[in-house]
């Protein structure tokens, strides 16, 4: 296969300069029509996934896409119109398009572009942007040694595949207030998952890595053997018996859970009265001398970047403080709904982090006699607005912090806002791979629903 500019995930400044032309282009049209205002984003992608199954190759894909979103204002009314054609043309019918629906909307008094004086002004440079020197030959040979290594075992009988993607990206917004920046990423990942079978059954599992930074990637033959070892682990899985027991949380599935905290404190949840933590400012939501902070400047982070949805700068901040809730997750609209200062997190948080308490998993193990680590959760028996939780899950059971053996089909149960308060320990063993980075959570007892 060539080597040709296709083959990688790459972009170029050029290419931004066209971006933030086609957003200014549209600013001014929006002007020449008599708008009182508009908001643009330009989004372009580029890259390739390489998939084998089965020691061949199954799927060699590249894409290459790009995207206008327009949002404007008459008086309180607002339209909001798309397209993938950033000809002048295509924009120009867009903003029309925008502009028609804006005459039909009811009015909000809420709406409109966030002010010129609370607009960022300085866009760091956060480190984003590492195209991978890889093409697509490349992938192909290296996602067909990761499947290799998975199924270096006569126990691994199937294999759903081993991929590796990279991809390119930008980004630039403007609005009318003054507002007119944009910036680049990156994001690649390796990814394989097989089938284990014994007597007892098959068992799936799977082990992936991602990040900016191609090159920091676990090798395709670490992330093979990881997704053999974790299969083979799930043999010979019983179903629990019925209880209440100590839970941990692998960290991968702690992650969700703040996930869900994180949805509690989010504005649109908090406006529409969605949320189980409504009303909680200044209230616990963690145990005491637990933090919970994002840092959306983190070089290279996963989800950094420089301001947020509404041209407002990200900053680093603290949600909860020695477990009390100091601040909501706000973006410039839901701020006004809710009467408070927006946060700077229109779009979401970045880069968020909970405090650990120092020790590894087989110490949060040792600390409880006897309980279940959830490596997996499925289903969706998470009500926000009551906070009950109650997901299917398997795992591992263990004793005096040793694992004795897999476990799985059964149902774990409780309360979010007891489970967060709950939580006994935070493991060092912080997976970074996605938005929120923590590590195993030891959790109060819950109720185990098996045989």
């Amino acid at each position: 296969m060539s080597d040709s500019p296709a083959t990688t995930a790459k972009l170029d400044a050029e290419q931004l300069r066209q971006a933030q032309d086609a957003a200014a282009w549209v600013l001014e049209e929006a002007r020449r029509q008599g708008l009182d205002g508009a908001e643009v984003n330009v989004s372009l992608s580029q890259g390739f996934s390489v998939n084998v199954r089965q020691g061949e190759v199954e799927t060699v894909e590249f894409h290459r896409d790009r995207g206008v979103s327009l949002t404007v204002f008459q008086g309180k009314r607002k339209g909001h119109a798309s397209s993938s054609d950033d000809s002048r043309d295509s924009l120009r019918d867009t903003l029309q398009a925008a502009a028609a629906i804006a005459r039909y909307t009811e009015e909000d008094p809420h709406a409109g572009l966030a002010p010129a004086d609370m607009l960022a002004r300085d866009i760091p440079d956060l480190d984003l942007y590492h195209p991978w020197q890889m093409d697509t030959q490349t992938a192909i040979e290296e996602a067909l040694r990761c499947e290799k290594v998975a199924r270096a075992d006569s126990r691994i009988v199937n294999s759903e595949g081993a991929s590796i993607s990279s991809g390119a990206s930008l980004r630039v917004f403007a609005t009318s207030e003054g507002f007119l920046h944009g910036y680049q990423g990156t994001h690649h990942s390796r990814v394989c998952s097989v089938v284990a079978e014994d007597e007892q059954g098959m068992q799936r599992d799977y082990w992936y890595d991602s990040g900016r930074r191609g090159e920091r990637l676990a090798s395709a033959e670490a992330i093979g053997e990881k997704a053999r070892e974790r299969a083979l682990a799930r043999l010979g899985a019983t179903i629990p018996e019925t209880g209440q027991l100590p839970i941990i949380f692998a960290p991968e599935v702690a992650s969700g859970l703040l996930g869900h905290l994180v949805s509690a404190i989010s504005g649109g949840a908090l406006y529409r009265r969605s949320s189980f933590l409504q009303d909680s400012l200044g209230k616990p939501v963690l145990p005491d001398g637990y933090h919970l902070h994002e840092n959306p400047h983190l070089a290279a982070g996963n989800a950094s970047a420089p301001f947020d949805g509404d041209g407002l700068p990200t900053r680093k901040q603290a949600f909860v403080e020695d477990g009390v809730l100091k601040q909501y997750a706000l973006g410039l609209y839901a701020g006004r709904r809710l009467g408070m200062s927006p946060t700077g997190n229109g779009g979401g948080v970045r880069n968020l982090r909970i405090t650990d308490s120092g020790e590894s998993l087989a110490e949060l193990m040792a600390r409880v006699p006897k309980g279940i680590l959830v490596t997996e959760v499925m289903g969706q028996g998470v009500n926000m607005v009551t906070g009950d939780y109650s997901r299917g899950a398997s795992g591992f059971w263990f004793e005096n912090g040793v694992i004795q053996g897999p476990l799985q089909e059964f149902t774990i149960a409780g309360h979010l806002g007891e489970m967060l308060r709950g939580i006994q320990g935070s493991g060092t063993d912080v997976d970074y791979r996605g938005n929120i980075a923590c590590g195993s959570l030891l959790l109060s007892p819950m109720q185990v629903a098996g045989r």
